[in-house]
């Protein structure tokens, strides 16, 4: 520091600017002087981004796919922090971007940690075992007739220390959590997505400790006393209440109630799932906000009233304490028994959040309260920020309150001295544009994670709403109270009607024509785009906040303009669909699964029947192969799927291999097979995963590997290989006639 800076700073004078800091005053005074006067006027508004910037650090561990450029970002953000402070000393720009830096690397080293805490073994191949092991959780499967045990081996150090296990329903005994059992069964590594953009069964299960899944080929229940501990009794008690509930209700109305009082959607038939979620209504099958504020409202609304009865307890205690404390334990109650997942616990707290605000006497909803409530989420559980439930909820309340929160909607909503008919009007239409609001804030999040939305739940939910809310969960809790004198028969037909009156509305939203909107995999910066510019629009509150409209808009372009993948082939190399020249699909096998077969058409973004090769115009089929032309313009390629594992003449298979561009097969290929463009036989899957390719020009290929990345629950490398002399010439060249399938031999 010269003299002259010391001396003005014993003055309390800034210094004058010299060198960078002169140039870059003197070049962007009046954008420098215009963000601090935005930045001024938002300034209550700035500490929302708290839990932005610590979910941006989480969102970019999971996105990057290793270790040296997690260390890049967290290095980067350090630099980002410190940069404002040399540019523009004392402003309150440096001081948000310094901070926001600093929490996007809290955030990253939030989640890496977390991800070295949960590390445990896991399986690396297929293999049968036989173990004894513990019973944590019981799930009934009714799409697939089976039971799912969550298992803790006891006698095997050699198997991971928790096992997911599938047992045919007619080959399971009668078990609940805390039993020991006896068992033989064939056990893999945890799934991998099955093409890009499917859902990623490995990266949950990492999270969730559990190290390999499997079928049971025998199982047994071990005699002796079942395990104890505070989880078991929950475990068994959601049983026991499940199985009670199931007594008094059938069907696919009984499995909704247990959904609604346990959280177990298992039991609930696949059809009516998909039907709840083509409407828009699958958010009320879990337990999450709405069930948490009926129940904690009603608890509290119930003590209130009753405590008020005694004028002495009236004046001597301040009942809105009580009764929200009373509304607090009922909320951990019920979070307890419903298996204190993720998204329920996410929701307790912010239940309590807003009880804690209405015992302080503050308004009981502000986007203060959801940020908080999402910070503390991403700090205790930071993988939840990648899955659907997490963005769904936070998503739905933040548009929701962002959107009450403006000035004309508070204006057109307020209470005033009007008749009845313009009341109910004005309610009603408040109903209709909260809910396509919110249904705009969760259209691109459905369509990211599920390839779909639907388009009038906006509409469906004026009415499932209130009809959960106020009919179905106050009868059911109530037939619940009056079982225990054995007096719920009545409450349990009422429930039963409202549950009867919830699928009918789903059924019929979901069959109605445009229904739901279908979109391929969506890139992850187009995502990127929309989240970050609804997060503009609902967080800020003066005129920039309109900014936001084009990140979101080119997001939403960018991503219908994403053309949906001409060949989609699983990690496995068994399945292999194809796009036709109408748009639709068809898989190279006749005994898909129905699971894949819908993996498949949503990551193409269709809906309906997935039809085998055979039955495509322009496929040559026969039982060991399927010959396809795919055109693209004015380019025709030629793909060659392999169906059996039946060894071709050497020969022959380098002739179709050479005229095919692509070949698909579940074994290894041998050297003399080399098509134009792609190879992608089991030596080739072995190290990419699924793929998904777009024969444009140029082709393009993307592949779970690329994805996945060096992550925790990324597979083992595939042993190394020598590489191909000479290389296929490229671009390649136009192809001839399709080849007949070979024949094998």
């Amino acid at each position: 520091m010269t003299a002259v800076d010391a001396s003005a700073a014993s003055l309390g004078c800034e210094p004058p600017p010299t060198g960078l800091r002169r140039r870059l005053r003197a070049g962007f005074p009046s954008a420098t002087a215009w963000i601090e006067t935005r930045l001024d006027a938002e300034r209550d508004q700035l500490p929302l981004w708290v839990p932005v910037a610590v979910g941006l650090g989480i969102a970019a561990w999971f996105r990057l796919p290793g270790s040296r450029l997690w260390i890049a970002f967290l290095l980067l953000a350090a630099a980002l922090a410190l940069l404002p402070q040399a540019l523009v000393p004392g402003t309150r720009t440096a001081r948000a971007l310094s901070l926001f830096a600093l929490f996007a690397m809290l955030g990253c080293g939030d989640i890496w940690w977390e991800a070295q805490r949960v590390a445990a073994p896991r399986l690396e191949r297929e293999r049968a075992a036989t173990f004894t092991a513990d019973v944590e959780q019981v799930q009934a499967l009714a799409a697939s007739d089976a039971i799912r045990l969550v298992l803790a081996p006891g006698d095997a150090p050699d198997l991971p220390p928790r096992l997911r296990v599938n047992v045919p329903r007619d080959k399971a005994p009668r078990l609940a959590p805390g039993d020991r059992v006896r068992l033989r069964a064939w056990l893999m590594p945890p799934a991998p997505a099955a093409v890009p953009g499917a859902y990623d069964f490995s990266r949950a299960a990492y999270f969730q400790g559990i190290g390999g899944t499997g079928r049971a080929l025998y199982i047994a229940v071990v005699p002796g006393k079942a395990a104890g501990g505070w989880s078991a009794f929950v475990a068994r008690a959601r049983q026991a209440l499940g199985q009670h509930i199931l007594a008094h209700l059938g069907g696919s109305e009984g499995a909704i109630a247990v959904a609604l009082a346990n959280g177990d959607q298992a039991g609930i038939p696949q059809a009516d799932n998909d039907a709840m979620r083509r409407s828009g209504l699958a958010h009320l099958l879990s337990v999450s906000g709405l069930h948490l504020t009926a129940l904690v409202g009603a608890v509290m609304l119930l003590t209130l009233k009753l405590l008020a009865l005694s004028p002495r307890l009236a004046l001597r205690f301040r009942l809105t304490l009580v009764a929200a404390a009373a509304g607090a334990l009922a909320g951990i109650a019920y979070t307890i028994l419903t298996g204190a997942e993720v998204p329920t616990v996410r929701s307790c707290i912010a239940s309590l959040l807003v009880l804690g605000g209405i015992a302080l006497g503050r308004e009981a909803l502000t986007l203060r309260l959801v940020a908080t409530g999402a910070l503390l989420v991403m700090l205790l559980w930071p993988d939840s920020l990648v899955g659907p439930s997490f963005q769904l909820s936070f998503a739905a309340i933040t548009a929701l309150v962002a959107f009450h929160d403006h000035p004309r909607v508070r204006a057109f909503l307020a209470a005033r001295d009007e008749t009845l008919p313009l009341k109910l009007g004005r309610a009603v239409l408040g109903l209709v544009l909260t809910g396509l609001a919110v249904e705009l804030a969760l259209a691109p999040i459905g369509l990211y994670h599920f390839h779909k939305s639907g388009l009038y739940g906006a509409l469906a939910n004026i009415v499932a709403i209130p009809l959960t809310t106020f009919v179905i969960m106050p009868a059911e809790a109530l037939a619940l109270l009056l079982d225990t004198a054995g007096l719920g028969g009545p409450a349990w037909w009422v429930a039963g009607q409202g549950l009867h009156l919830l699928l009918v509305l789903a059924r019929r939203t979901a069959a109605m024509p445009g229904a739901v909107a279908m979109l391929p995999t969506i890139p992850d910066a187009a995502y990127a785009l929309m989240v970050g510019g609804g997060l503009w629009l609902c967080l800020w509150r003066t005129r920039w906040r309109w900014w936001g409209v084009a990140p979101f808009a080119a997001g939403a372009l960018w991503a219908l303009a994403s053309p949906p993948p001409d060949l989609l082939v699983t990690g496995d190399g068994r399945h292999l669909a194809i796009r036709s020249g109408d748009g639709r699909i068809g898989v190279l096998r006749e005994r898909t699964g129905d699971y894949v077969r819908s993996t498949m058409a949503e990551s193409s973004g269709l809906a309906g029947d997935v039809p085998d090769l055979d039955d495509v115009p322009g496929a040559a089929c026969n039982d060991d192969a399927c010959a396809f032309t795919l055109r693209n313009g004015e380019r025709a390629w030629h793909v060659l799927g392999l169906r059996t594992r039946a060894r071709f003449a050497t020969a022959e298979l380098a002739r179709v291999c050479a005229e095919a561009d692509v070949v698909v097969s579940d074994r290894r290929l041998p050297r003399g097979c080399a098509p134009r463009l792609l190879k992608a036989d089991a030596r080739y899957l072995a190290g990419t995963g699924g793929i998904a390719v777009r024969l444009a020009e140029p082709p393009h290929v993307e592949s779970v590997a690329e994805r996945t990345g060096a992550h925790p629950w990324a597979p083992p490398p595939p042993e190394p290989r020598r590489r191909r002399r000479g290389g296929m010439p490229w671009p390649p060249p136009q192809s001839p006639p399709p080849p007949p399938p070979p024949s094998g031999g």
